[in-house]
């Protein structure tokens, strides 16, 4: 699928469903889609590419300056204390032999950072993954199916770093609207010097996430973008990848490649591919440290926060190489 019309998003999405469907692959009461393409072996592989043993967090901070704007109805973390007991004397009347303590809560929106989608967050026309009814799934109580706590323990893998804005971008950051496509996705991994495949979570390096540290969050969440082109779901179909993630807000080029549209690519990629999605990393460090050492692979763990019946959550990849 080279070729799009800007017109018929619905047929665009109609080919690449049945073109890339993933439904049934894992039988019918599978819970974690392109998760299962990462097995014990793959993890033990990913653990053989840890030689220096430097780590670096992949998260943006979670905090009430951003990176959210209230659209969409999306909230910063809201922190606050729910004791302080750093007085001794007042600590005294509560606790015995002086023991203090602090205590404190947060109420936020579980995609305002670093997170993943999870598969009960998209449907297509009323259909969710594996071809369940999005009803049967997801209701005012959450994903009684496929809940991000699923995915718990299997997100630990291989992960590949494509930086295409320092592979295609003169100041390594490409401008917002920028389609990422396959063959992008291909020049970038030669550059790497690294292959794509079965099991391995790709980090898409776009600039965007720099070029807003200089210029404040603006619209980034929800904002223009450079990001994955709709064309690149049948790389990632068959590249049997269990992840891709972006250092932007929404994966896919913003605005979308289609008139009338909002995220086609996520339309096809959750419910039909199975497949997790990961918005907001922070891939500036790990790239540059790339750069450096010519290694663009990585022992990655990147379990979500298991927040019982939730259709995304928070998470804190560390990539160790």
């Amino acid at each position: 699928m080279d070729a799009l019309d800007p017109t018929q998003p619905l047929a665009a999405i109609d080919a690449a469903a049945q073109a890339y469907s993933n439904w049934q692959r894992w039988g019918p009461d599978d819970a974690r889609g392109t998760a299962n393409f990462i097995d014990d072996a793959a993890r033990v592989r990913a653990a053989a590419l840890v030689r220096r043993g430097v780590s670096f967090s992949l998260a943006l901070p979670l905090s009430a300056d951003g990176p959210q704007s209230g659209r969409g109805g999306r909230m910063n973390p809201m922190h606050a204390m729910k004791a302080v007991d750093t007085d001794p004397a007042t600590a005294a009347r509560r606790m015995p032999h002086g023991f203090g303590y602090a205590d404190d809560m947060v109420v936020m929106s579980l995609q305002c950072a670093t997170q993943w989608d999870g598969l009960g967050h998209v449907f297509d026309r009323g259909t969710a993954w594996n071809g369940r009814r999005a009803a049967e799934v997801v209701n005012a109580r959450g994903d009684r199916i496929t809940g991000i706590q699923g995915l718990a323990a299997p997100l630990v893998t291989r992960g590949v770093l494509l930086d295409v804005g320092r592979s295609l971008g003169t100041d390594g950051e490409l401008p917002d609207g920028f389609a990422i496509t396959a063959s992008m996705l291909d020049s970038a991994a030669a550059a790497a010097g690294v292959s794509v495949g079965r099991g391995d979570i790709v980090l898409v390096r776009t600039g965007q996430l720099a070029r807003v540290r200089r210029q404040g969050w603006g619209t980034y969440a929800g904002g223009d973008a450079p990001g994955l082109s709709f064309t690149t779901l049948g790389w990632l179909h068959g590249h049997e990848v269990a992840g891709v993630v972006t250092d932007t807000w929404g994966v896919e080029v913003r605005p979308n490649e289609f008139d009338n549209a909002f995220q086609p690519l996520h339309q096809v990629a959750i419910p039909h591919l199975g497949l997790l999605l990961g918005e907001m990393w922070d891939l500036d460090a790990l790239a540059e440290d790339c750069a450096a050492d010519g290694v663009y692979e990585f022992l990655l763990c990147a379990p979500p926060l298991p927040f019982v019946g939730a259709v995304g959550a928070p998470v804190n990849p560390v990539a160790v190489k």
